[in-house]
């Protein structure tokens, strides 16, 4: 049975990722082919951006609490919003204030379900359903890897409407997926059929009381909001800073598709990985190869730099996505677990507010270079402040 548990929460965690790999790895493709500019994008990334963070803990909380919306309601409700945007995006005539108000509504909710997802399965794990968390999401990477490799020739012979198709069909199995993904009648003893997690100690939804409670934690995601500008930077504008580097959509589908293989292997064995080195160990290794990812790419003078530079997603992304995971279920109590899920994609969030802001400025008035310098030097003063909370802080204050 544990088998069959991870299998199912693997494919639905495979179609987010492939809807992920065409809504925001190609965002600056699709929104530069419908007329805007890079500060454009970059403004309409950072709206929608800024609606996530906020929405995130704000919805976290409600699912916190027993009640109606649970964690896989909320995924259902989400994955039918962007299937009906993305249908809309191809259906109606590209009018750019009508694309910035649906892609905005779209990427923020996308955004916005990812901790929730996350939090099923801890959930489901409770309930004596035994998914593999890290194989899961690594093989949701291995989708996205996939995904990457086949929309970016894909985009180059038929155009950008194959982003929305592909979204459309992905929210469709999601949808399916999601329904079907309903807890045993026999479930563990501590669990409800078809609710949110059991209480268990306090709920401290307030942030400053959250905050008091595990400090550590508060400061950390500070470390990650520079650490994400960086990451977010190298994302959103990875065309612009391919084909600076002489490439184009095809080398743009490679390189996503380098950097989300590279997560597989590191997601899959993270539970072997978390018995030898501890979430806090591990959340600091990953900035600092945040940090060199992007310092390399100050340096390439050819896309073999941008692959080398893409290659260290394998400590980066690979190891802080599931390390912070764990690190929120082993110090937070049940009823603030998914709020810290939350508040862990919230940082992410903002660090892509800030970039997006900042970056397409920054690209249009100084260039490629400009760009990636600002983004280095940010992510080295957030493993500074990662490296104190992690090693100075209390994680969790009684």
């Amino acid at each position: 049975m544990r088998k069959f548990w991870t299998v199912r929460y693997t494919l639905l965690n495979a179609a987010y990722f492939v809807a992920f790999c065409t809504l925001h790895a190609y965002a600056a493709v699709y929104l530069l082919s419908c007329g805007f500019t890079n500060t454009q994008v970059g403004i309409l990334l950072a709206v929608a951006n800024i609606l996530s963070a906020v929405f995130q803990p704000f919805i976290a909380g409600i699912i916190d609490k027993p009640g109606p919306l649970t964690n896989r309601r909320f995924i259902l409700i989400s994955v039918s919003v962007i299937g009906a945007g993305s249908l809309a995006l191809l259906l109606l005539p590209h009018n750019r204030i009508f694309v910035f108000i649906v892609f905005a509504l779209i990427y923020m909710i996308q955004f916005a379900y990812q901790p929730v997802m996350t939090a099923l399965c801890f959930e489901y794990n409770k309930a004596g359903c035994n998914i593999i968390y890290g194989l899961a999401r690594g093989l949701g990477s291995a989708s996205f890897a996939v995904t990457s490799v086949f929309i970016g020739m894909a985009v180059e012979q038929s155009g950008v409407d194959i982003l929305m198709i592909v979204n459309i069909i992905a929210m469709a199995v999601s949808a399916v997926l999601i329904i079907t993904f309903k807890k045993p009648e026999k479930a563990a003893p501590d669990a409800t059929p078809e609710g949110n997690a059991p209480e268990s100690g306090r709920a401290h939804n307030s942030i400053i009381e959250f905050a008091n409670t595990y400090p550590a934690f508060m400061v950390f995601l500070v470390g990650t909001i520079f650490f994400f500008f960086a990451h977010n930077m190298i994302n959103d504008f990875m065309i612009q800073i391919i084909r600076h580097l002489g490439g184009g959509e095809k080398e743009l589908g490679f390189s996503n598709f380098l950097q989300a293989i590279l997560e597989l292997p590191v997601m899959a064995m993270i539970g072997i990985v978390l018995r030898k080195i501890k979430c806090e160990k591990l959340l600091m290794i990953s900035g600092v190869a945040f940090f060199v990812k992007i310092l390399i790419l100050i340096f390439a003078g050819g896309m073999p730099m941008m692959y080398v530079s893409q290659s260290f997603q394998l400590f980066a992304y690979a190891v802080f996505i599931p390390a912070s995971a764990y690190y929120v279920n082993n110090t937070m109590e049940e009823l603030d677990q998914v709020k810290g899920q939350a508040y862990i994609t919230s940082a992410i969030t903002v660090g892509g507010v800030f970039s997006n802001l900042l970056s397409g400025v920054i690209l249009d008035n100084a260039g490629i270079n400009a760009m990636l310098l600002t983004g280095t030097i940010v992510c080295g003063v957030g493993v500074i402040i990662a490296v104190f909370a992690m090693t100075t802080l209390k994680h969790h204050r009684t």
